[in-house]
């Protein structure tokens, strides 16, 4: 049996755009990886998603603002978005990968 894929390899020194790299699609499950490196969500800008998503930071940190109150996550912090909960990634650290792991579903 091959080696298997790790969730921390093929990581670019160096990201213009926060990378989404999808791991499974499926009709009832999309799971991806997210790599940040200081990036963030445009100002004014709120994700209103129609799914569902659970999140685990795996490595790095980051800030995640709800539009009551403000998430701040460290490796193995994770927390469960439901559908159209606002929210918006204020911070992530600079100059070093932020990994991610995102489960999203269809909402009930």
């Amino acid at each position: 049996m091959a080696n298997p894929p790790n969730i921390l390899a093929g990581i670019p020194p160096v990201l213009e755009n926060e990378l989404l790299e999808p791991l499974v699609l499926d009709s009832a499950c999309r799971i991806e990886r997210i790599v940040s490196m200081g990036h963030t969500s445009p100002d004014g800008f709120w994700y209103d998603q129609p799914w569902a998503e659970w999140v685990v930071l795996i490595q790095g940190a980051a800030r995640v603002r709800f539009e009551d109150g403000i998430v701040d996550l460290k490796p193995g912090d994770h927390l469960t978005i439901p559908a159209h909960q606002k929210h918006r990634v204020d911070w992530t650290l600079p100059g070093e990968p932020t990994v991610w792991l995102a489960v999203h579903w269809p909402a009930n």
